[in-house]
């Protein structure tokens, strides 16, 4: 499989029979997942230096966008991400961080937005944020996800402190304007959910689960909505 232009936290870049994991990815039932949004770059592979030892593999690592510059010029017009200011419609997908969470609902910043990319097939293909173009929200735009939206099923036993923490980065689908300060949004899909979390010891976890995480150097695991990777 290719590499993306830009890599969102928790989407799959590759196998760990082609790629070894480096800064920015974490290794993960034997595939390469980015723990960084990105851009993807692979490092040459070395060779062998007996006849006995098999060429190294190349390593993938995830770099940061400059945050100063007008539109990250990392491909082809259409994977750009650029700094045009967005502003969300029903079925846009756009990640955002967690600011706020309380009983009845969670607040977001919104950060990205990926126009119409909400309207995917759940059976497969999904799309929802996976490729095409990403809009940088420049101007502070805001969202809730309420409880009821959170997840498809037994929405009366949801519990928001289980399924996010503030920091925690978010892929949702927008459902509703909403009122004038804020998009109503929602996770109420397999593809949709915390894509990236810090544990309580700061350490960058990777999803074990559909609802859980685990801190790599602690062991110990965390609950959330997890999205479902790429």
């Amino acid at each position: 499989m290719s590499l993306p232009a830009i890599a969102l936290p928790g989407q799959l870049l590759g196998s760990s029979k082609d790629y070894e994991p480096g800064p920015g990815t974490h290794l993960h039932a034997s595939n390469v997942y980015a723990s960084l949004p990105g851009r993807p770059t692979t490092t040459s592979s070395h060779p062998p230096s007996s006849k006995q030892q098999p060429p190294s593999k190349p390593t993938l690592t995830i770099s940061r966008l400059p945050s100063t510059s007008p539109s990250a010029d990392v491909g082809p017009v259409s994977e750009r991400v650029s700094n045009t200011n967005a502003l969300p419609t029903v079925g846009d997908v756009v990640v955002g961080r967690v600011t706020k969470c309380m009983m009845r609902q969670v607040n977001l910043a919104v950060l990205v937005v990926y126009n119409g990319s909400g309207e995917g097939k759940d059976g497969g293909g999904s799309s929802y944020g996976g490729g095409g173009e990403g809009m940088v929200c420049v101007d502070e735009v805001q969202g809730v996800v309420r409880k009821e939206d959170v997840r498809a099923t037994e929405k009366e036993k949801v519990v928001l402190g289980e399924g996010f923490r503030v920091g925690d980065l978010v892929r949702a689908v927008v459902i509703s304007l909403g009122d004038q300060s804020n998009y109503y949004l929602s996770t109420a899909k397999n593809e949709l959910g915390v894509i990236m979390a810090k544990s309580e010891n700061g350490n960058t976890m990777y999803p074990i689960s559909w609802k859980e995480f685990k801190d790599p150097v602690t062991g110990e695991t965390e609950t959330r909505k997890v999205a479902k990777p790429f």
